[in-house]
């Protein structure tokens, strides 16, 4: 992790309707580490996700990435800038193969024009033999080569989940906000995708995740943030946290910092 500050976000606010869903929050995200937004259901945890990817738009604050405004971009430039996201429910191109779901993650880096394509140029062809290189690579490191030729509506929960974070890969980011990426998984499937975590984390990619699997969580985690009521009550080490008294109180309970080996 060399500590630079990839994510700044200051006095960020969201509203609907008359409900403040996240109220004057700021918070930085290093570059290389794995930082974790934790708290009980509706405290605006993926309130905060959906305004650092655009797909909502703040009432108050500022988003930066790598010193670059986000702020009141599309989701689509967000992503272009390798601002990349997985989401709560599964989302994916359920009629198409497990390949072709990565191959269309991928096309945000085409540089191809559709003009070129039309035209069948050679410099086409060359990009698209690249292209099943990259899906392969990227299946191998997820664990779904097998997979390739199935389906996308037939995979198990467990396998759809890792073809999210597969079409998120694709898309080449720099920051990847996971949100609840082992929800419904089993525990050898969760205790997978936490070495799946530490891999990307190797590749030098900086993560942001949402995840209420606590054992996860203080187990992945270089720092973590408790928000409760769309504020943050706590932020540190995943020893500091799970000892917080408020965040014992708000969220975490006290069977769990019994059950859990001691700071």
């Amino acid at each position: 992790m060399s500590g630079g500050i990839a994510l700044v976000v200051e006095g960020l606010t969201l509203r609907f309707g008359g409900l403040t869903a996240v109220d004057n929050i700021s918070f930085e995200v290093r570059e290389g580490e794995v930082l974790s937004l934790i708290g009980p259901n509706g405290a605006g945890k993926t309130s905060a996700f959906n305004a650092i990817t655009g797909y909502i738009e703040p009432a108050r604050g500022e988003i930066r990435y790598r010193g670059a405004r986000l702020t009141g971009l599309k989701a689509s430039a967000i992503a272009a800038r390798g601002v990349v996201r997985t989401f709560q429910k599964t989302s994916i191109f359920a009629g198409q193969t497990v390949h072709d779901n990565v191959a269309i993650g991928r096309h945000l880096h085409s540089r191809q024009r559709t003009l070129a394509i039309v035209a069948g140029l050679s410099s086409v062809a060359r990009e698209e033999a690249q292209l099943t290189r990259e899906v392969g690579d990227i299946l191998h490191f997820v664990g779904l080569t097998s997979r390739a030729d199935t389906v996308a509506a037939s995979l198990p929960y467990g396998e759809l989940r890792l073809l999210e974070v597969a079409i998120a890969l694709a898309a080449k980011p720099t920051l990847l906000l996971l949100d609840e990426p082992v929800s419904g998984m089993n525990p050898v499937e969760t205790a997978s995708f936490m070495k799946l975590l530490g891999a990307i984390r190797a590749r030098g990619i900086t993560v942001l995740l949402v995840e209420h699997d606590m054992k996860m969580v203080m187990g992945a985690s270089d720092r973590i943030i408790c928000l409760n009521q769309g504020r943050i009550i706590a932020s540190g080490t995943p020893d500091h946290i799970q000892g917080h008294p408020e965040v014992v109180r708000a969220y975490l309970g006290s069977k769990y910092v019994m059950s859990s080996p001691p700071p």
